[in-house]
């Protein structure tokens, strides 16, 4: 079953020569290359063949596989080829009135070491495009599913295509093969067992604030090193550090980043969950609805190309606000994620908003788990994305 993908239109109507698709492994990047286009030339460097013709003859490897449209799957993994690419496109660039003979689109699931061939090779010579796991407006156009499952089993396309797949033993054979050894062995992470427990208490306290020094004292490092992993993990598109709004308007805001996983799914099976319906009674409940919250706002930004930001906002007389959504020059989003609709907040006599937003406070929205209509100011998650392109 093939699974519509927002991002389709904006690859497709991009004609430039190079062209990088990235996004953590199993996210669908190879899968809608080919769907989009049958034509593309596919050339897999998971092929040790492919992949040693390609590092130790670059050229050859561009000659003998030539073709008007070039799929290069984990593209990372041969660094000699992006020079190579380099000349290429400065040789266009240079002529006019030369037509694009070649499209190349590219893949990496490993940003770290994509991010160091393109910062020195192809850097302004390329566009970029950032894939994620399917979002909720993605599965439920697809297929039928309550968001218990979604929350529990995430957006991996493989497990929403394929029914009979087993979601633990999916997420299982990701965290062995992705988590604790591509990411480990990219970074240089030499303590690969502290490592792994610190990206389970990780995945135990999404929608809480980063506490750099906590988890070095459980884990059994210094804060510098969860630091580096935290920055690792970001880089990997695991997770994501949605910042504290600030304003010079107030100074009584909580500075610590609040952490979420982009995609609940891996949340839920490094929490240790085997099954949706325990999570439904568990405390975990709210913080993982407030992640698959946030994940459906990043996830439909980046989809669309639309670029708002996402903030929390919470003070130190305990005031606080899930997300701030920047989605326009000066137009703001309040937004509250609770798994059952309730009677919405009054914040209207908050003396810190009044401050940093002058008196305008910003429509305060409640995203909840239930119903199939917009009520007011409270939206189910299921319409977050159409509510988001109407702001």
């Amino acid at each position: 079953m093939w699974i519509k993908r927002d991002i389709s239109k904006i690859i497709s109507e991009n004609k430039d020569p190079i062209q990088i698709i990235r996004g953590p492994r199993q996210c669908g990047k190879s899968s809608l290359i080919l769907h989009l286009d049958p034509e593309f030339k596919e050339l897999s460097l998971d092929d040790p063949a492919l992949r040693e013709l390609a590092q130790n003859d670059p050229e050859l490897f561009l000659e003998q596989f030539k073709s008007d449209k070039i799929f290069i799957d984990e593209a990372q993994y041969a660094p000699a080829l992006f020079p190579s690419l380099k000349r290429k496109i400065d040789l266009y660039k240079r002529n006019s009135n030369r037509k694009i003979q070649t499209i190349v689109r590219m893949t990496g699931s490993n940003q770290i070491l994509m991010d160091r061939q393109v910062k020195e090779s192809l850097s302004g010579r390329a566009s970029f495009f950032d894939m994620n796991t399917l979002s909720i407006a993605e599965i439920l156009q697809a297929r039928e599913c309550t968001i218990q499952d979604i929350l529990y089993t995430g957006g991996w396309p493989e497990l929403h295509a394929t029914k009979s797949l087993n979601s633990k033993k999916f997420m299982d054979d990701y965290i062995n093969s992705y988590v604790e050894k591509d990411i480990v062995l990219s970074a240089g992470i030499q303590k690969s067992r502290e490592f792994l427990k610190f990206v389970k208490l990780l995945a135990g306290r999404v929608g809480e604030l980063l506490d750099l020094s906590g988890f070095g004292n459980e884990v059994g490092v210094d804060a510098k090193t969860i630091k580096e992993w935290v920055s690792v993990l970001e880089r990997m598109h695991i997770i994501y550090l949605v910042m504290p709004f600030s304003s010079n308007l107030s100074s009584r805001l909580i500075k610590s980043p609040k952490v979420y996983f982009i995609d609940t799914g891996l949340a839920c099976r490094l929490q240790g969950w085997t099954s949706a319906e325990p999570i439904m009674t568990s405390p975990q409940q709210g913080h993982l609805f407030e992640n698959l919250v946030f994940s459906e706002l990043y996830k439909t930004s980046i989809n669309g190309q639309l670029n708002f930001e996402i903030y929390h906002w919470r003070t130190r007389d305990g005031e606080e606000i899930d997300f701030i959504v920047h989605f326009a020059p000066n137009q703001f989003k309040l937004i509250e994620a609770k798994v059952t609709p309730r009677n919405l907040r009054d914040v209207s006599g908050s003396l810190e908003l009044k401050k940093v937003f002058k008196n305008k406070i910003p429509d305060f929205i409640q995203v909840h788990q239930n119903g199939s209509q917009v009520l007011g100011k409270n939206v189910p998650i299921a319409l977050l994305k159409k509510n988001i392109l109407n702001w």
